[in-house]
């Protein structure tokens, strides 16, 4: 057997002890994941899950009824050519910061730079964190300034062309207050950088689309078969606010001009309906890949709330034992009794139908599970000497608790994390499924609830191609969750061998 290059063919004793032929130790997650990527299912299921992601990011530049680039012909002579960019003009704060954080956050993750790619993750998840929570607050301020019943006050305040970027940079500021509360002194440069590129990101995305612009879908392909504009498409031309119900229930392969003679040999007529239409008439590949968004946002969201609530409340379990366990396991017991479907069912007939809604109410009944893993690992832990130590030298409880242990006992809640996530897609394409989904978006569970039309027949592709989306996504999170278990447990690794 040959030795490799550089290296001689035997080695002494002596060699051995000064380090010659060994090879550096990887460290616990590197592999952990070492592991995963060796298990073909496993790479199958990452790939899926990048899928779903990359078109979650990308949907409102792939299949969108708003051109990207638009020609107005039908000016007074001598005039120039009006040239407009409808898509980029309706792109929301979410769809420009999705961009724009695919654009700069990955190349900053996958380039080999010298700030270690841990470090890189942490920064990644937070500016992405204060990020949603600012986008999120200043919709909610917009909404209530742009309201008819909103005060005297804010009205006169709104209608200043400065308000909008003023209000939602003063919103991430308070959003990117708890950025700080969450690392000691010495580490705030390095979040007074996160939070400046949140404010700025969020001043720009937020203040431009203050006001939701007046969409008329239809009046784009108007122009065009007029011949007063010239328009450059997405690839697929439609959105899921489009509707016609000449085009309902329109089978695969199905080019509009076929659908509609009217519109044959116009640009219009040349689409292709890839995947077919609904029973309202809209496309319905458009809505899968918008679909990706609803799922990929409830999943990863409402388990990030959950998370956060379990590992707290189980961190303070572990640590403190005695009287705080015994109350703190009485709630934990109170939220597993909780039916969390029925508990969505009723808040969708007395609260508002939208995705923070859902996210919410998923994340705050869903945490018992992170808690219970986290408060085992935790009883385990508190009499470690690393433990003792740092009460010893007077470290505050904060830093204990969530800087020494939880970074030893964080593994199994990380693992029963891919399961929740496959849970919560599941519950909103049930919850939409039933007709009780986030108003006025494109869902999985919806469009497989149109396959038996209100006439009773049966649309073959309404049921295969949503149902086969919702099946491997959850099927993909599940063989992600059993991977990692695998890899991380020495029992299962031994056994295994």
């Amino acid at each position: 057997m040959s030795a490799p290059q550089g290296q001689p063919a035997e080695i002494s004793g002596i060699d051995v002890m000064r380090g010659l032929g060994q090879v550096e130790a990887k460290g616990f997650w590197a592999d952990a994941w070492s592991r995963v990527l060796r298990r073909p299912m496993a790479v199958a299921a990452l790939a899926w899950i990048g899928v779903i992601a990359t078109m979650a990011v990308f949907a409102p530049v792939l299949a969108n009824a708003h051109p990207y680039r638009m020609v107005r012909l039908d000016l007074p002579e001598g005039d120039p050519a009006r040239v407009t960019w409808p898509l980029f003009a309706h792109l929301t704060p979410t769809d420009l910061l999705l961009l724009a954080a695919a654009l700069v956050i990955g190349p900053y993750l996958a380039l080999p730079l010298a700030r270690p790619r841990a470090a890189r993750l942490r920064d990644a998840f937070a500016l992405a964190l204060q990020a949603g929570l600012a986008v999120a607050a200043c919709y909610g301020l917009s909404s209530w300034a742009n309201d008819n019943d909103a005060p005297a006050w804010l009205k006169a305040w709104n209608a200043n062309a400065w308000f909008p970027y003023a209000a939602a940079a003063a919103v991430a500021a308070v959003t990117c207050l708890g950025g700080f509360l969450l690392v000691p002194p010495e580490r705030w440069r390095g979040r007074m950088v996160i939070a400046a590129l949140v404010i700025a990101a969020v001043a720009v995305a937020s203040g431009s689309r203050w006001k939701e612009p007046l969409v008329n879908l239809e009046r784009y392909v108007e122009l065009e078969n007029e011949g007063k504009a010239t328009a450059i498409w997405p690839p697929i031309a439609f959105s899921p606010q489009l509707s016609r119900s000449d085009l309902y229930v329109k089978p695969p392969l199905t080019r509009v001009g076929d659908a509609l003679p009217e519109f044959r040999g116009t640009e219009f007529g040349q689409r292709m309906m890839w995947l077919g239409s609904d029973a309202l008439g809209k496309d319905v590949l458009c809505q899968m890949l918008w679909a990706c968004r609803l799922a990929i946002s409830i999943g990863l969201v409402s388990t990030g709330i959950a998370v956060i609530i379990g590992v707290t409340v189980g961190a303070l379990m572990g640590y403190f034992g005695g009287v705080v366990d015994l109350l703190l396991f009485r709630v934990v017991e109170i939220f597993m009794a909780i039916p969390v479907l029925f508990l969505l069912i009723v808040a969708a007939g007395v609260l508002p139908r939208n995705t923070y809604v859902m996210m919410a109410i998923i994340g705050c009944v869903s945490w018992t599970g992170a808690a219970r893993f986290t408060r085992a690992e935790f009883l385990k832990l508190r009499n470690q000497d690393f433990v003792q130590a740092s009460r010893a030298i007077g470290l505050p409880l904060r830093n204990i608790l969530f800087r020494q242990m939880l970074p030893n006992g964080v593994t199994p809640v990380l693992v029963d994390s891919s399961f929740a996530v496959a849970a919560a897609i599941l519950a909103e394409a049930t919850l939409s499924y039933l007709g009780l989904g986030p108003d006025g978006q494109a869902s999985w569970g919806k469009l497989l609830s149109s396959a038996t039309g209100t006439t009773g027949t049966f649309v073959w592709w309404l049921a295969i191609y949503p149902g086969l989306a919702i099946f491997l996504t959850v099927l993909a999170y599940n063989l992600l969750g059993e991977a990692l278990r695998d890899a991380i447990d020495p029992k299962l690794r031994k056994a295994a061998h």
